[in-house]
């Protein structure tokens, strides 16, 4: 046992240059972590709003279509609603209350309402008109080339759309599979991620990609392919509804989503795994997810055989690709959920020559957590907000420019640019918000130009707030390691 004792060590060690950052307090980053997503409505905003800088916006949206798409959110520092990340959000946000509402305290309250914005949003998008999901709002190209609060927005509100001859599979699926956790989460299923689910990924499938064209691409654009999302929506009604035709979708297209380690708003392999281990271990079914799992879990460990990312001497996990800590914050919540599992069937992982238990993986999440919030060789906050030294100058238009009871008149498309320019922090506090995150050498450059680094995102945070969640309960002590 002493290879654990050794590979639980290694993941906590932190470098001897590290700046510590005071004592972390997890409540009140859950807490935070869950504001930011006020900071990111759109819509009508209601009376509860507690981020009072920000103000109603795109309150036509929709009526392009004669579809009312007023809500949402905008998915991070621009003022478009893409639906796909923002369901993978909301999907996130939902499985963050199940698995850790009952550590939110009076959080969960807020969680639930954030979870709610989302759905709302999402049973406009899928029920207004029959065999129509609509995919995104707001023309991302106009949209871009201008610097304006979301409250004076004048670019072109495009509603993009999904159909029986132009199908989204992925769209419809993500979709599906945020109405599923958001149902178990509420304790009360939608029906309506029934037909949602069939009523374009089965029948008539194809990739928004297509469709949606320069809507999607290149700004989330679905490089996995939308297999992996019908597995995730299907996988997801089951966990709902217990229905066995979506379990039997699942073990038989398993096969094709087998291998892949990545998780996030595009790739959803990783979170199938993690997902139907649960009831694969109950069950004694579908060992090949189980194992799919366990190789995950390996594929992270730092001195693992099999590990697939990096590590910075600092201890952040790094994936290609940029606004990296989308990738920690994801994996780290798979990591957490997996050690649940893994706890209550009494079981570990082998990697290689070493045998991985459920403290294992905690220890892993709590590095990126610490380092997320301030634990870093910088000594830097990447939340909003939280602690003494955050970022200044992060890459969201509503926060850089002024509001609208300091500034009430209306900011053009090309007004804002000296807002944008300028070396001054932003004047409204985005609290809450995870930004991008360093480089992998740990270096940071707080500026707006900066967009991979300072710009912050709905689904780096949402699968943050199960992970703040876990660490604001009182400590678990594991039966076996």
């Amino acid at each position: 046992m002493w290879k654990v004792s050794l590979l639980v060590t290694m993941i906590m060690v932190v470098m001897p240059t590290m700046s510590r950052a005071a004592s972390i307090n997890y409540a009140d980053a859950l807490r935070k972590s869950i504001l930011f997503f006020e900071g990111q409505r759109s819509g009508k905003l209601p009376p509860s709003q507690r981020l009072t800088w920000r103000k109603d916006s795109a309150l036509h949206d929709g009526s392009d279509i004669h579809i009312n798409m007023v809500g949402g959110y905008y998915d991070a520092g621009d003022n478009v609603k893409f639906n796909f990340p923002m369901a993978f959000s909301t999907t996130m946000l939902g499985w963050s209350v199940i698995e850790f509402g009952d550590s939110m305290g009076s959080e969960l309250a807020h969680a639930l309402e954030a979870i709610r914005w989302g759905t709302d949003y999402f049973l406009k998008a899928t029920g207004s008109v029959p065999d129509i999901v609509v995919a995104q709002v707001g023309d991302p190209n106009s949209d871009h080339i201008c610097w304006e609060r979301p409250e004076d927005m004048d670019t072109r509100r495009t509603s993009y759309f999904v159909t029986q001859q132009k199908p989204g599979s992925e769209l419809a699926a993500e979709i599906a599979a945020a109405l599923a956790a958001s149902s178990i989460a509420f304790g009360k299923l939608m029906h309506h991620i029934l037909s949602c689910f069939s009523t374009g990924p089965f029948r008539h499938r194809g990739s928004y990609n297509n469709s949606v064209a320069a809507g999607a691409c290149p700004f989330y654009c679905d490089i996995s392919g939308y297999m992996d999302e019908l597995v995730w929506g299907a996988a997801w009604i089951y966990k709902a509804t217990g229905i066995e035709y979506y379990w039997d979708f699942v073990k038989a297209n398993s096969a094709s989503i087998s291998g892949n380690f990545q998780f996030g708003w595009d790739s959803k392999f990783a979170g199938i795994y993690v997902l139907v281990s649960q009831w694969a271990m109950a069950d004694r079914f579908g060992a090949n997810f189980i194992s799919s799992a366990d190789n995950f879990v390996c594929s992270l460990l730092p001195n693992s055989p099999t590990k697939s990312v990096r590590y910075s001497k600092g201890g952040l996990l790094f994936r290609d690709g940029g606004s990296n800590l989308q990738h920690a914050t994801a994996l780290s919540f798979l990591s957490i959920v997996y050690a649940r599992y893994i706890q209550d069937a009494k079981k570990t992982i082998p990697c290689g020559n070493q045998v991985v238990g459920p403290a294992t993986l905690v220890n892993l999440a709590k590095s990126q957590a610490n380092y997320i919030l301030g634990n870093n060789p910088l000594g830097l906050s990447y939340m909003v907000g939280y602690g003494q030294k955050f970022p200044r100058k992060i890459h969201h238009r509503g926060s850089t420019l002024p509001n609208i009871a300091v500034h009430p008149q209306h900011i053009g498309c090309h007004d804002g640019q000296p807002y944008f320019d300028t070396q001054n922090p932003n004047p409204n506090i985005l609290v809450g918000a995870v930004t991008g995150g360093p480089a992998e050498d740990d270096t940071y450059e707080d500026s707006r130009y900066n967009v991979p680094q300072s710009e912050p995102t709905t689904y780096i945070n949402a699968p943050f707030v199960g992970v703040l969640a876990y660490f604001a309960q009182p400590t678990i002590t594991f039966t076996h390691e």
